[in-house]
């Protein structure tokens, strides 16, 4: 009994085991299924909601996509009014142009036509004189006849007579030649007042006015202003150090301007500081990648502006350099003109003038182009700018004419060719039209005043005498105080204070004039 007791309760215990891991697994089953349901559930919700958010966040990106498209297309449409607007200015004006065109045109012709009537009349009356001479001669013939048939005269008196007739004769032709004369002087008085008239139409000194100097940029709202300064305005520092142009931020709402006398910077300037805005990312490394790239982008600009400018004037081989010369006219000023227009407008004048003498149409235009190429020179060169074109043209091979007329078309050199002295005088005419440049006339008095004051303020000047505009000052001194080393000496020290106490442009001539009369009269 007592050896059966470990073997029955060893097998109970197993029994109780098995019972136990049979109702264990019965009741994990259950849980485990459980679990299973749960976790459907769970999974299930988050399904849904995961789907609700993504419908959300559909929604609310494609409002934002929208919005964005609103405001581009707002932005569009005000830039393509704006373009409009200024296409249809430019069209008003191109009209304008061709309607003063066609009228100077039909004034030319008018002119032609009165001058045709006025040889024809001419050519009559020449004829009518030759006619009347005839007749005089043969009157004068057959009185001399009759005389010598008159047996009453004498020899002596017959002689005399016909003397008389002779002197007569002699004085009407003397009389002829004397109005000849007269005509002929008539004409070179004219020609030389002309000639006065052209050179004081030069080219004049006068201060930048505001508008050449000056280009405003619009902002959205005055917020991008400290934007564009940047912490302690390092981003201004950094954009006026990379352009070399003034940039003020001032109370102006919605507006920023830009101060150069450089056109060419201050396009630079403008554009890049509208990428700057538009782009929104500004700081100083990204302000030099902007102005670099827009400088590169305006280079190609200009050397397609001048080779479309040649194009327009007909005008063929070109050296590369001078065309980028020619382009860079665009951005270049000369006194309120464009130059590029002034130099366009003083080719086709030269052109017109030559084919009306007979000269090479092609050459003139050419040399009126690029009469002031010197003007776009690199300013760190020194000299009058018709010298520095002189030289370009020359370093390129341009044609000899061409070389002449640029360097003489203000006298710094002589002229050689007609063409030179047609493209002065068409510098002179497009530069002197009505509404070609804007000249303050107070200032540009008082600059002629101050050369003639400085000049007498030395001893021994008698009187002074400023002409071409203020190019050139004249002085008259005392013979009797100065001799030809004074002189040169006083020409020098005027020069020398003519560019420590005045402003001018390119250069002034100082010619001293020391002229000694001796007056004596037969009574």
């Amino acid at each position: 009994m007592n050896m059966l007791n470990p073997v029955v309760i060893l097998s109970i215990s197993g029994i109780l085991i098995v019972l136990a891991f049979v109702l264990g697994w019965v009741i994990n089953s259950k849980i485990g299924k459980n679990n299973i349901v749960i976790a459907e559930d769970k999974a299930k919700k988050i399904l849904e909601d995961a789907d609700r958010d993504a419908k959300n966040l559909k929604r609310e990106k494609i409002l934002e996509v929208k919005d964005e498209w609103y405001k581009k297309k707002q932005e569009f449409d005000a830039e393509a009014n704006t373009k409009k607007q200024k296409f249809a200015n430019i069209e008003s004006k191109l009209e304008k142009r061709e309607e003063n065109l066609d009228r100077k045109y039909d004034l030319v012709l008018s002119k032609e036509k009165e001058i045709k009537n006025i040889e024809a009349q001419i050519d009559r009356k020449q004829e009518q004189l030759k006619n009347k001479e005839k007749e005089v001669e043969q009157l004068v013939f057959e009185q001399n006849i009759k005389l010598e048939k008159i047996a009453s005269l004498t020899a002596e008196e017959a002689k005399k007579m016909l003397m008389e007739n002779m002197i007569n004769k002699a004085k009407s032709e003397a009389i002829q030649q004397v109005q000849q004369i007269r005509d002929e002087a008539m004409v070179e008085a004219k020609k030389n007042a002309q000639k006065i008239i052209v050179q004081s139409i030069q080219r004049t000194a006068v201060d930048h006015s505001v508008e050449s100097t000056v280009s405003v940029v619009q902002i959205q709202n005055d917020e991008m202003k400290g934007r564009i300064i940047g912490r302690e305005g390092r981003n201004i520092r950094a954009f006026e150090a990379a352009t070399g142009v003034d940039v003020i931020v001032d109370d102006t709402p919605e507006a920023v301007i830009l101060s150069a006398f450089d056109q060419f910077r201050r396009e630079v300037a403008r554009i890049s500081l509208e990428k700057l805005i538009s782009d929104g990312r500004i700081h100083p490394a990204r302000i030099e990648e902007v102005v670099k790239k827009v400088q590169s982008e305006l280079e190609e600009e200009i050397y397609k502006e001048g080779e479309n400018t040649l194009i327009q004037l007909g005008i063929h081989g070109v050296h590369r350099e001078i065309i980028k010369l020619i382009g860079r006219m665009k951005f270049r000023s000369s006194y309120g003109q464009n130059l590029l227009q002034h130099s366009i407008e003083v080719a086709h004048i030269t052109g017109f003038m030559a084919a009306e003498l007979g000269l090479d149409q092609a050459i003139a235009k050419r040399a009126g182009l690029m009469h002031d190429i010197g003007k776009t020179v690199d300013k760190s060169v020194e000299g009058p700018h018709a010298l520095l074109g002189y030289d370009v043209a020359k370093r390129y091979k341009e044609h000899p004419i061409v070389i002449n007329a640029i360097g003489s078309h203000h006298e710094d050199i002589e002229m050689e060719h007609p063409i030179s002295a047609l493209v002065q005088a068409a510098d002179a005419i497009s530069g002197a039209r009505p509404g070609a440049r804007r000249e303050p006339l107070e200032s540009y008095v008082k600059r002629l005043e101050n050369l003639e004051k400085l000049a007498t303020s030395f001893e021994g000047v008698e009187k002074t005498y400023a002409i071409q505009a203020g190019r050139e000052i004249r002085v008259v001194v005392e013979p009797e105080k100065a001799d030809d080393d004074f002189s040169n000496r006083l020409a020098f020290d005027i020069a020398k204070k003519i560019e420590e106490e005045m402003e001018y442009p390119g250069q002034i001539k100082v010619t001293v004039i020391r002229e000694v009369r001796k007056i004596a009269y037969a009574k």
